[in-house]
């Protein structure tokens, strides 16, 4: 037989097997060995999730945990493929608005009889709400991420701009309003306020729950429908007025991804830009000497500051063998004390309430006591737990967006849009 298909029988006969070897999940010492794919991608994250792993691996020889380095780029699509070919890791760190298709898929397991009692208790209800599919919990919220507006201190009080905090915010007819004055003393060439929408629909729809924005409509027997209302419309219509009819906010930075704003921000073009509050690392590494930075909280409207979140998950696969070791290892993983680690080596702030009231996340050094008194207003994102939410934000709602901020697109054609062209996405997966 020619070497060239000798291979290549070789390789089918391989992946014909690797779905069902399960064996290998415990070797001949009787010892467990359980995969768990991190998607940890700054230094002191990974740092942090690795010493962990170490420090469980020290305290249960018996049950061994191999860390596997994943990347958010392609998290959803290398799942997919692992799921199908039997082939995923028994831990799986991701974002819970990518859990539903799974859940529904059968992938993942019910987390319910697997967790203990301590950590169901030390998680809000409104968190386990983002990871409950149906009847099931499909994923442990751990970290979170409220979006700020990262704001040149030396501008805003050379302005004379107020400071908003936690307790007295912006409106967001006021935050047009300061985006307007600042913008005219800055004078031309600058602007008050650079958004980045590289990935619109997130901002949109996260930003304006505190609006009353929902989106989503739930019906009977749990179908779901896009209906796009007038509280919906007004944190959209006012990014889109700023970046156009007011000239507060720079057009250039529209298609921009966050990193992407922070060297105008430096140097002064922008005075500030609205952030997810991980950035705060990227600022204080890049950021000129001297440079005067604070975090303020996003403004406020009818529901005040609340804010939807698709908080970091943490999963088992329903096809993993050992089910029960991998929940004693994520119940060791997210105790308190080791929840406030990851939030501090990855800038986030945790969903535990025990851990969020941990002092070193209360100081006012980069805007952590900010960041915390967020933290508690922030609810399920409107997406959660919508079948075909992935194929409808990219076919959909993301280019909708994009052309309704660049201006190319009416308010009733973005709604025609959403709501028309959505709905028929979102029935493909729910018919019976």
């Amino acid at each position: 037989m020619p070497i060239a298909l000798l291979a290549v029988l070789v390789l089918l006969l391989t992946g014909c097997t690797a779905g069902h070897d399960r064996d290998r999940d415990r070797d001949d010492g009787g010892v467990v060995r359980l995969r768990f794919l991190s998607l940890a991608w700054q230094k002191e994250s990974v740092d942090a999730n690795k010493a962990l792993v170490k420090e469980w691996n020290a305290g249960h020889p018996g049950i061994r945990v191999e860390y596997v380095q994943g990347s958010w780029d392609s998290v959803h699509d290398q799942l997919l493929t692992s799921f199908e070919g039997g082939e995923a890791p028994d831990l799986i760190h991701d974002a819970s608005d990518d859990l539903a298709d799974f859940a529904y898929g059968g992938y993942l397991a019910d987390l319910r009889p697997l967790l203990s009692a301590r950590l169901r208790a030390d998680i809000p209800a409104h968190s386990w709400r983002t990871t409950t599919v149906g009847d099931g919990i499909y994923g442990v919220p751990f970290l979170q991420e409220p979006r700020v507006i990262m704001a040149n201190r030396t501008l805003l009080r050379q302005a004379g701009v107020r400071l908003p905090t936690p307790e007295r915010p912006w409106s967001w007819s006021e935050f047009r309003q300061v985006g307007r004055d600042l913008t005219a003393k800055l004078g031309e060439g600058r602007y008050a306020v650079a958004w980045p929408l590289r990935e619109p629909v997130s901002v949109s729809l996260n930003l304006g729950v505190s609006a009353g924005g929902r989106l989503f409509q739930r019906g009977t027997e749990g179908r779901v429908s896009v209906r796009f209302t007038e509280a919906d419309a007004v944190v959209p219509g006012t990014l889109r007025a700023m970046a156009g009819a007011d000239g507060s906010a720079s057009r250039a930075t529209l298609g921009s991804g966050g990193s992407d704003t922070l060297p105008g921000f430096f140097a002064g073009k922008y005075a500030m830009v609205p952030l997810g509050f991980s950035y705060r690392q990227q600022i204080v590494q890049q950021a000129p000497k001297g440079f005067d930075w604070t975090v303020l909280p996003a403004p406020a409207g009818a529901a005040g500051l609340a804010q939807g979140v698709s908080p970091q998950t943490l999963s088992i696969a329903q096809d993993s063998p050992h089910q029960r070791e991998a929940a004693a290892f994520l119940d060791f993983f997210l105790q308190p004390r080791n929840t406030v680690r990851l939030a501090l080596g990855d800038w986030m702030l945790p969903t535990s309430t025990a851990a969020l009231a941990d002092p070193a996340l209360h100081t006012s050094e980069f805007g952590w006591a900010t960041g915390a008194a967020v933290a508690r207003q922030l609810r399920p994102a409107p997406a959660q737990s919508v079948r075909g939410y992935p194929e409808w934000k990219d076919k959909v709602a993301t280019p909708a967006f994009q052309e309704y901020y660049s201006g190319a697109i009416d308010t009733a054609e973005l709604r025609r849009r959403l709501e028309e062209d959505g709905n028929r996405v979102l029935a493909r997966y729910q018919r019976d």
